[in-house]
């Protein structure tokens, strides 16, 4: 179990949430969900958007720890951790250089395959190389060369937004026209039938400790947008419907996963368990959604934490500059 936090009530808090991304509104929502948690345990907590006015904001409220919980670009791709950084403000969650690694699906998926971890066979294709090489011809290629189905998502990009599952070669055009609205390369993997999983890493100071795996079934068979956040449309058994030998491969996968893309404090590793029992990673997530219908919640209940104490810890985690 998760070590409950101590000295509650004793830290002022600033959480960061909305910002511009194609995903503001989940933002918002986790970041109601994480105040009110913190509020709980008695932190003192102001909620503030990534405007203009942050910088100044900051100076004025002087909290003690900063907990971002930015969803897409404008939290996770790295950027504004690096002005965090500079403010001397200790923040919860990755650091700069770490989420720029992880944020990018493409180099994500080489830095754990280097680690050891199975990850689905891919090609990366930016948008420019995709035109000047002749979409149809490059299309043609792909269709000839990769077994269907494929999944074409945007390298860079949460929620599953711009995400197709390809089963016929004419969707392919379509697919990559949907990737490229939320980021200029997409990535087109090998389909890997078989569980979804979802599994929370949490490292308070004394090292990453996998939640219980969070086993996901869509009702519409496609783990979406809508699956995500609209309640009902999605089926989820924590821990997950698997034997403990296959559980405890799964978990070690997600640790060395948070360990080899060098996070901190929290993630989410997303994964597949195939026919034969073996895991296959498919990406990191530097900040999990934390609304009433995200997954990294329920595995903190499921373990027997409260979110209170958890988020708390982390924050207290983030003052230590540990993690």
């Amino acid at each position: 179990m998760i070590p409950k936090s101590k000295l509650a009530g004793k830290l002022k808090i600033v959480v960061l949430a909305g910002g511009i991304s194609h995903e503001r509104d989940i933002s918002l929502k986790s970041g109601r969900r994480v105040a009110d948690a913190l509020i709980e345990k008695g932190a003192q907590v102001v909620m503030r958007e990534p405007d203009h006015e942050l910088l100044e904001n900051l100076k004025k409220d002087k909290p003690d720890v900063i907990w971002p919980v930015l969803h897409g670009a404008s939290g996770e791709d790295g950027a504004l951790r690096d002005i965090l950084a500079l403010t001397g403000i200790p923040f919860v969650g990755a650091n700069a250089d770490s989420a720029k690694l992880a944020w990018d699906k493409s180099i994500a998926k080489i830095l754990v395959s280097r680690s050891g971890i199975q990850t689905p066979a891919s090609i990366t294709l930016p948008r420019e190389t995709f035109k000047e090489l002749d979409a149809e011809s490059v299309l043609k290629l792909v269709a000839k060369s990769l077994a269907l189905p494929v999944v074409v998502k945007p390298a860079r990009s949460g929620s599953a937004q711009g995400v197709t599952i390809v089963k016929k070669h004419d969707q392919l055009n379509q697919a990559m026209i949907d990737a490229y609205v939320y980021c200029d390369v997409a990535v087109i993997e090998d389909f890997v039938e078989g569980t979804e999983l979802a599994i929370g890493v949490i490292d308070l100071g004394a090292g990453p400790i996998a939640l219980p795996a969070v086993e996901i079934e869509p009702r519409s068979g496609h783990f979406g947008f809508e699956e995500r956040y609209v309640a009902g449309e999605t089926d989820y058994f924590v821990p997950a419907r698997l034997s403990k030998s296959v559980s405890a491969k799964a978990a070690k996968v997600a640790i060395d996963a948070h360990v080899a893309l060098g996070l901190r404090h929290l993630c989410r590793v997303d994964m597949i368990i195939d026919s034969k029992g073996v895991p296959w990673f498919l990406e990191a997530n530097v900040l999990p959604g934390l609304t009433e219908t995200s997954l990294l919640p329920q595995a903190i209940l499921a373990e027997g934490s409260t979110l209170g104490d958890v988020y708390y810890s982390l924050a207290q985690a983030a003052l230590r500059g540990r993690g």
